[in-house]
């Protein structure tokens, strides 16, 4: 695998479950939903941003999970098609709509969500719809937590997550806290975790590290009081400060690359598709701390990239623009390490 950055197009298939909705964001920044003129319309849904981000980096992807037969679920079916993500196992429910959700970054700096799901069509996938020959053809299965909310989505979800891993998959988990949808903080957390230690891939952001740990410190002693037997690679994302990464053997952490943010939705499971792009051919170089380095190095790229355009998937960039990225932030370092040098002697 090179380890200059470059992502060979991996042959392996990586599946994502879960929800897919429609995003309207505000057509200006640093406003609250209230006070948006007026709103952009862009699909998006965790699970299937992943699944669009691996295809985009010239990845094997497929999306599994439920889509209303209406003219937004035919639409997002179309463009998981248009970029390259087989379609294989989304259902389309009658009598249920599509989900949206509208969502805007605050001149704070924080996400205001709010969505319209009552129930809606990815709510009521079942068990008995799952396309498993699909599911179990995965070499990595990725999931949120999201599907775990109500039944008889979360029987569908465990049902998948058992049949992937029965398969040999590698097992990804990135939570994509929520709150309001869930009943409560206090439910939230527990079924959050009551899967945690199937996942051997894991990565959260530093809000859910302190939601799911209870502390206010970003630190390494709280990040490892996740850790889990069966787990391989946790992953903590810091925004703007990187991320961090652990393994049964080392840690340590990532720069992120400056760029000028436009919108942070989407920008985690940019991060999540460029990784698990990496990883599926080769699950060794989790072992390996330099070629992981450079792995998360370009994840950290395909994040930061994802924050330049408005909306999640229509965001979400391709390899050349990634790889451009890394040589620009490449050149920088080295005017600065001579510009240091000369000072400096």
């Amino acid at each position: 695998m090179p380890t200059d950055g470059a992502v060979s197009s991996s042959s392996e298939l990586i599946v994502s479950f879960g929800e897919m909705l429609i995003d309207f964001v505000p057509t200006v920044s640093g406003v609250s939903l209230a006070e948006a003129p007026g709103f952009l319309k862009a699909p998006g849904g965790a699970p299937a941003n992943v699944a669009v981000a691996v295809a985009r980096l010239g990845g094997k992807a497929a999306f599994v999970g439920k889509l209303g037969d209406d003219e937004f679920g035919r639409m997002l079916a179309g463009i998981l098609e248009e970029n390259g993500v087989s379609a294989d196992g989304i259902n389309f429910d009658q009598g249920a709509r599509t989900a949206l959700a509208f969502v805007t970054l605050r001149a704070d700096g924080e996400r205001e969500f709010m969505f319209y799901r009552n129930p809606s069509a990815d709510m009521l996938l079942r068990p008995d719809e799952l396309n498993l020959e699909l599911i179990t053809s995965a070499r990595v299965f990725h999931y949120g937590s999201i599907s775990l909310i109500v039944e008889p989505c979360r029987s569908a979800h465990l049902e998948a997550m058992k049949a992937a891993k029965e398969a040999g998959a590698l097992l990804s988990y990135d939570p994509n806290l929520r709150l309001p949808l869930w009943p409560s903080p206090e439910e939230a957390r527990e079924q959050i975790m009551s899967i945690w230690d199937k996942a051997e891939v894991i990565k959260v952001s530093d809000v859910e590290l302190e939601f799911l740990t209870g502390s206010d410190k970003i630190d390494d002693e709280s990040a490892l009081s996740l850790w889990h037997p069966n787990l391989k690679l946790l992953l903590v994302t810091l925004g703007e400060h990187g991320c961090r990464y652990y393994t049964k053997s080392f840690k340590g952490t990532v720069d992120a690359f400056r760029v000028k943010t436009v919108d942070t939705t989407g920008a985690g499971d940019a991060f999540v598709g460029a990784l698990l792009c990496k990883i599926v051919d080769d699950q060794s170089v989790i072992e390996d701390e330099p070629r992981l380095r450079e792995i998360l190095k370009f994840a950290n790229a395909c994040g930061a990239l994802s924050t330049t355009k408005k909306g999640a998937i229509p965001a979400l960039p391709t390899e050349s623009e990634a790889l451009a990225l890394l040589k620009r932030s490449t050149i920088i370092d080295k005017i600065m390490s001579w510009i240091f040098f000369w000072f400096v002697f």
